[in-house]
């Protein structure tokens, strides 16, 4: 996914909030707590599976259609979240990619951790 296609999700889900006046709604304490329940929901799925079950999850068709519902619900609420702190996923992301990196090396490879390519603020 391009940071084109993520803007433009946002955009649409906000479109469709303000389609039905829920702006007030989508504070980011609210909209913390409906990715938590979502969050949670999608656990619920993969609550009492063996390690070998949830492997499988995605070949029953009923389960594997409930698994992404609950996945876009949670992306869903976490690019309204983003988008109400303002908020750039991607590079939110990368960033903190880039500081798990030189948290974590690899084993067995020189440290690169003061690289002036690290983004690390920590």
């Amino acid at each position: 996914m391009t940071e084109l296609d993520v803007r433009a999700l946002q955009q649409r889900l906000a479109a469709f909030a303000a389609a039905r006046d829920w702006e007030r709604y989508h504070t980011p304490k609210n909209l913390a707590a409906a990715l938590s329940v979502e969050a949670s929901e999608l656990v619920e799925i993969f609550q009492w599976l063996t390690p070998e079950e949830s492997a499988r999850v995605m070949e029953s068709p009923g389960t594997a259609h409930r698994v992404a519902d609950e996945v876009a619900d949670v992306l869903a609420y976490l690019l309204q979240f983003c988008e109400v702190l303002g908020i750039d996923p991607l590079e939110a992301l990368a960033e903190k990619i880039d500081r798990n990196e030189a948290r974590f090396p690899v084993p067995g490879l020189p440290d690169t951790s003061e690289s002036p390519d690290r983004h690390s603020s920590e």
